[in-house]
């Protein structure tokens, strides 16, 4: 009896080696090469000619020639900002920035927040036509809505004083001390001057907050909705525990979005004032410009005053950012 000792090749297919990657088309580095040609947009519009004012502040800087390069630019170190931040003129004019960004910002957000749920209650049909009347508002220019509503305040011909003037007499001047408003300076004291300005500022902001939170609205799970009804919950009950929490990360980021608006008000202010001979009413934003390029032109003065702007709106979206990467973790 004879035993069969051969034995059976391994006929198993060898398996073919994977490709080597190559480095474009390695998973970690393509989403990198795909934002490549925005970070060179990104570098080129707004990184440059940041670096700029930075380097423009850094230095004594009162002609035009020294800007072109034409004449040597003498070093000031951080001279600029010791003179703004040790100005007494210029803790007014951050003092008016921040009180006026944060009482926009809370209006703008409120009527927003109450025009979005309005949206979100109308039918289908009402609620195209009034969000579309909305966004009338917030398509208009800043230069075009903020001309119109200077001739609305206008000391002679504007609807505001047209209206208080049909007022009659006795009502006028119990309620106000005055019968006659023709010639009255609407924009001459600062406080009736902030307040236009903010009227002017949330009529052109609200539309973006109400489409927003109209967008998030309708993201939410309707049965949560249904059965806070169905417990008994009131409107006001219904925001505050389901509709709020789960839109939270949306009115953090308006929030910001809205800051940084706010404190940036340039057109709006210019308009309504004139110009920059206005100085009681000055923000961060026209009082850069005007001490930059008002006579005598101080431009690192200038670009030192926009930097410590820039400073504290990285500040607002970095404890902002902060923020919402703990609520993520939590």
């Amino acid at each position: 009896m004879s035993t069969d000792t051969r034995v059976v090749p391994d006929v198993t297919p060898e398996r073919p080696a994977p490709p080597a990657r190559s480095w474009s088309r390695g998973p970690g580095r393509l989403p990198y090469l795909l934002m490549l040609p925005c970070l060179i947009v990104i570098s080129a519009l707004l990184l440059w000619p940041l670096g700029q004012i930075v380097v423009m502040s850094l230095y004594d800087l009162d002609s035009v020639r020294q800007v072109r390069g034409q004449r040597e630019w003498p070093w000031a170190g951080l001279a600029n900002y010791r003179e703004i931040l040790t100005d007494p003129f210029f803790q007014m004019v951050l003092r008016n920035t921040v009180l006026f960004a944060l009482a926009n910002v809370a209006l703008t957000m409120v009527l927003g927040t109450l025009v979005g749920l309005l949206l979100h209650r109308l039918g289908q049909r009402m609620a195209a036509f009034v969000g579309g009347c909305v966004l009338l508002a917030w398509a208009t220019p800043a230069l075009t809505g903020t001309i119109t509503w200077k001739w609305i305040f206008d000391d002679t011909n504007g609807l505001v004083t047209w209206l208080f003037n049909a007022l009659p007499d006795g009502v006028s001047s119990g309620l106000f001390g005055r019968s006659d408003w023709t010639g009255y300076g609407w924009f001459n004291s600062p406080l009736s001057f902030f307040s236009i300005l903010t009227l002017v500022i949330v009529w052109h902001s609200f539309p973006f907050i109400a489409v927003s939170v109209l967008a998030g609205l309708k993201s939410l799970p309707s049965e949560l909705l249904e059965a806070a009804r169905v417990d008994g919950a009131s409107a006001w009950r219904s925001f505050w525990s389901i509709t709020f929490p789960l839109l939270r990360p949306v009115f953090g980021i308006l929030v910001v979005l809205s800051t940084i608006w706010d404190f940036k008000v340039f057109t709006q202010q210019y308009v309504l004032a004139g110009g920059t001979q206005d100085r009681p009413t000055f923000m961060l934003s026209i009082y850069s410009y005007a001490t930059a390029f008002s006579p005598p032109p101080k431009y690192g003065l200038g670009a030192a005053i926009a930097v410590v702007l820039t400073v504290i709106l990285l500040i607002v979206t970095g404890v902002y950012v902060r923020t919402l990467l703990k609520q993520e973790e939590l």
